[in-house]
């Protein structure tokens, strides 16, 4: 998700937090070096950590559930992958730093490689950002430099990735005055581009297959202007795209179905979709300024009488044993109200026998945390691992919401 509902993503954070998530498993080093020190210090716990050959055996992307980390791959390894027995990987790589660098060392493409490799399912999005500049127009330089940079990581993931989201939320990541036709016009010339790059390439045995993403706020009229719907009449007329992406970040367990109710009958009825991220984010962002629960500070008598982003605050600066974070969440009857969200959202994408892949994110990450209030939109609560408000627990893993990693093991197929 992007900023329009508050920063997430890549980059920064306190080193005392991401000390204290890496110092258990001995992984300070993965801070200095970004995802070269991912392959080495994320192996299995069986004795082959060195080693780093562990590997998976991914299912088909029909009807699967995998893990997301957004655009920063730091707060999360292996491990906690197998901890819910996750065999698929999701990342976006914002374009712009294909120009900082060899793409394959960029930590979001090398940490996809890396699970790959180790036989994960592998989902890539890209992320054109565009939010204070305009969309480049057709025949411009800027295009012409845009294409330049994808000509740079498209050899590097083709074949390699099993599906590319060309866009990552292209309606939030363009300026407000851009979200017409100019839009469209852009990312169909990108899609072509990648749609000839695959086929001058690698002709019919490219592994990777492409999707247009992400669609947001399809659950409201105004998420459904004539842009969308040309963005929809695109994906339904290529042959080479394969469905679209969306993003279903809710205020309430039941609107994801009306993005549904949208999309399907918008594709070919072959073509599937991605929900690479959803949430109820937008429900817990509303409970912000309640305060907390009683019940809780009946048995945390330091809490009274606090706003519940007071009480998120104090877990960052020193952050909850298990028990206590699963007290607050379990006191919470917004929380609660959506304590099955995660299962009946994926059963209810699977019911429509066009699922390909959704993913759920897999840890609380730096910008989630920083300069957390009353205004924040709280993507913390929608995290499988919460290495910045819960103590780690045994074996050197994060401390988590036990309401989603249970559901999200239990969704796994085999």
């Amino acid at each position: 998700m992007s900023d329009r509902f508050g920063a997430r993503g890549s980059g920064g954070g306190n080193a005392f937090s991401r000390r204290r998530l890496l110092g258990a498993a001995g992984g300070v080093g993965l801070v200095a070096a970004g995802t070269a020190g991912f392959v080495a210090l994320n192996g299995d716990d069986d004795g082959s950590r060195e080693r780093g050959t562990a590997r998976v055996t991914a299912p088909p992307p029909e009807g699967v559930l995998g893990a997301n980390f957004n655009g920063d791959p730091s707060g999360m390894d292996f491990s906690q992958l197998r901890e819910v027995s996750a065999t698929w990987l999701r990342g976006f790589f914002a374009m712009p730093d294909a120009g900082k660098g060899p793409p394959a060392d960029r930590p979001v493409i090398r940490t996809l490689l890396t699970a790959s490799g180790r036989g994960y399912g592998t989902v890539l999005s890209l992320k054109f950002p565009f939010t204070r500049r305009p969309l480049p127009a057709a025949g411009s330089a800027a295009l012409t430099a845009e294409l330049e940079r994808l000509d740079k990581v498209l050899p590097i993931v083709l074949d390699r990735v099993d599906i590319l989201a060309i866009g990552n939320e292209p309606f939030i990541e363009t300026r407000m005055e851009d979200r017409d036709a100019r839009l469209n016009v852009f990312y169909e010339t990108v899609a072509r581009h990648v749609i000839a790059y695959r086929a001058e390439h690698f002709g019919n045995r490219c592994r990777t297959r492409l999707y247009m993403g992400a669609l947001n706020r399809l659950d409201l009229p105004r998420g459904r202007t004539p842009a969308v719907e040309r963005w929809m009449g695109f994906v339904r007329d290529t042959p080479s795209i394969e469905g679209v992406d969306i993003h279903p970040h809710l205020p309430s367990p039941g609107a994801g179905q009306r993005y549904l109710d949208y999309v399907l009958p918008r594709m070919r009825p072959e073509q599937r979709f991605l929900a690479t991220e959803f949430s109820l984010v937008l429900l817990w962002k509303k409970h912000l300024s309640d305060l907390v629960p009683d019940a809780f500070a009946e048995r945390y008598p330091g809490h009274r009488g606090m706003p519940v982003w007071m009480v998120v605050r104090n877990a960052i600066d020193q952050p909850f044993t298990q028990r206590k974070w699963d007290d607050f969440l379990a006191a919470c009857p917004w929380f609660q109200a959506g304590k099955d969200f995660l299962r009946d959202q994926v059963e209810g994408f699977r019911r429509t026998g066009r699922l390909a892949v959704a993913t759920y994110g897999v840890a609380q990450d730096a910008a989630m945390v920083r300069d957390f209030g009353p205004e924040s939109t709280p993507w913390l609560f929608n995290s499988l691992f919460c290495p910045y408000t819960v103590l780690p627990g045994t074996g050197g893993l994060p401390g988590r919401n036990r309401t989603w990693t249970d559901a999200f093991r239990a969704l796994q197929r085999t």
